[in-house]
């Protein structure tokens, strides 16, 4: 009855969430494209047919990129099976064309989820017929939960994270919710914190693995860090360069507030530090241009970069725009620190260990339940300091004025991902667990 009344519900605010749809699509326009995938409806792929597909579902970029080395290593074992991603944005989705370019049809399928509805989902679980679900994080929703148990495909949900405040989201809808949970065949989460929070909510405990978190087995290639250096050449390798990442919207002026401060400092006037701004949006890049035009700084755009590299100057750039996808990781290889976005408005904060990774001391404010364990590693260790918005400017002078500083709290950081790697190769034996 919990379901059928959440389906209900559900049904009657589809118009809406079209509405949204439409409205979204005006600012960025992949969203109003290949609308019948959000249905259940598209062309079955013919590498397919008549094979047990493992289907991994990662919501946006931050899960895809966490699930790569995942994906690669099951498309590795078993070189026969089909793979099938999904997402629900659009970054998503080019993330994933960009990735698997050259898999995409032959092995790799990649479709938007359906909206959480049974028809949908189950004209979508008709066509692929996969043997399991892989869904990363808690991107849970009943119906396909449901769905996928009663077709017969097995749910996996790796890297599985439960903050206090979802928690309590959950147990306002305690029925639906235990309905849902017991129905997952495996469930992979973080940490021991997390898992409580699980069983308190409706989780069978035979069913739940403590894993930790596979976003701490990052893989840094040597191509990377030889980009990061390429572009410290091309704009003075002995500037200071400050990543801001993953922001949202209010929080490009306090960075750019806190990057003013910095410049008035008298040791900055002989080489003065760059700042790269990374909107965790595509639709913001322009509104973001403009901010950073009213502010009188010297502006150059990452786009202008790729079209016409020989008319942009980026030794006397102040600012550098990303304004491109899934290049944020060379940007943060050529950066001496790194403020998280996410966290100086209440979203919870974005991914500190991609930085972590890179040797990149972290510097983030008070919201940060996305990532809390992690954060609190992080800061326990010294690589990590949460900051607030009038204390960003003067923290950003002491420690660009402070090689040393910067190069310890780096390796701090560093150190806390070292420690915690393995968890992606728990999550594969699991996978292959629940595929025999």
């Amino acid at each position: 009855m919990a379901r059928f009344i959440y389906s209900l519900i559900f049904t009657l605010l589809l118009p809406f969430i079209l509405i949204r749809l439409v409205m979204r699509a005006r600012k960025a326009p992949a969203y109003g494209e290949r609308w019948l995938e959000r249905f259940g409806i598209f062309t079955k792929p013919d590498f397919v047919q008549g094979k047990k597909a493992i289907w991994f579902h990662t919501v946006s970029v931050g899960e895809f990129i966490a699930a790569v080395p995942l994906i690669e290593q099951v498309m590795a074992a078993d070189l026969d099976r089909p793979i099938v991603i999904t997402t629900t944005t659009p970054t998503g989705s080019e993330q994933v064309k960009k990735r698997f370019k050259s898999e995409l049809g032959q092995r790799v399928f990649h479709v938007y989820l359906p909206y959480d509805l049974p028809w949908f989902l189950n004209a979508f679980l008709r066509r692929l017929n996969p043997q399991l679900l892989v869904i990363l994080e808690t991107e849970l929703w009943p119906n396909l939960i449901h769905s996928c148990h009663k077709h017969g495909t097995r749910v996996l949900v790796a890297n599985a994270r439960l903050s206090e405040k979802s928690a309590k989201g959950y147990a306002k809808l305690a029925k639906l919710s235990a309905q849902m949970l017991g129905q997952i065949d495996c469930l992979a989460v973080q940490n021991e914190t997390d898992g409580q929070r699980f069983v308190a909510v409706g989780m069978p405990v035979d069913n739940m693995t403590v894993t930790g978190s596979i976003k701490f087995d990052i893989t840094i290639k040597d191509e990377l860090l030889q980009s990061g250096k390429n572009w410290r050449e091309q704009w003075g390798s002995k500037r200071k360069v400050i990543m801001v990442a993953s922001t949202h919207q209010g929080e490009d002026e306090i960075a750019l507030q806190a990057f003013r401060e910095l410049l008035t400092e008298p040791s900055m006037e002989t080489q003065a530090p760059l700042l790269i701004v990374v909107p965790r949006h595509p639709e913001r890049f322009d509104d973001v241009a403009n901010l950073i035009e009213k502010q009188g700084l010297k502006l150059v755009r990452r786009s202008l970069l790729l079209s016409s590299p020989e008319q942009t100057d980026l030794k006397s750039s102040q600012v550098l725009l990303v304004d491109s996808m899934g290049e944020l990781m060379q940007f943060l290889a050529a950066s001496d620190v790194c403020v998280m976005g996410g966290s100086y408005v209440e979203n919870g904060g974005h991914n500190p260990l991609e930085p972590a990774a890179l040797q990149v001391p972290i510097l983030m404010g008070p919201s940060q339940f996305n990532f809390a364990l992690i954060c609190q590693q992080l800061e326990e260790a010294g690589g990590l300091l949460t900051v607030q918005e009038q204390e960003l400017g003067q923290t950003l002078k002491t420690w660009i004025l402070d090689d040393a500083l910067i190069q310890l709290k780096g390796q701090q950081a560093k150190q806390v991902v070292d420690s915690n790697t393995g968890a992606k190769q728990k999550v594969f034996e699991l996978i292959q667990q629940q595929l025999h």
